[in-house]
């Protein structure tokens, strides 16, 4: 994490957060606050897992499933931007 991102403090979402309840990066509390993700400049609804230091988001493969009936993701490269959107518009950003 960066310098700006660790003196925010709670008001920035964590590095590395998912939307799977099985993942060790699940936390319910922060989801329930909602997490707003830009991607290469582009607001995306869509993300399954992020993490802001590495560059990635996770997003599902279409409507394809694996055998245990799990959506496939696909990782994406690239800046990665989050925020808790119940703080308004001038909410504090997380990014690298």
């Amino acid at each position: 994490m960066t310098e700006e991102t660790k003196s925010a403090g709670t008001d920035t979402p964590p590095d590395h957060l998912s939307i799977n309840p099985m993942s060790a990066h699940f936390d319910g509390d922060l989801l329930s606050r909602g997490i707003g993700i830009r991607f290469k400049g582009e607001v995306r609804t869509t993300v399954e897992e992020y993490c802001i230091s590495e560059g990635w988001i996770k997003v599902q493969a279409g409507k394809a499933r694996d055998r245990k009936g799990n959506p496939l993701l696909i990782k994406l490269s690239g800046p990665v931007e989050a925020w808790y959107e119940d703080l308004g518009d001038d909410a504090p950003v997380a990014k690298l």
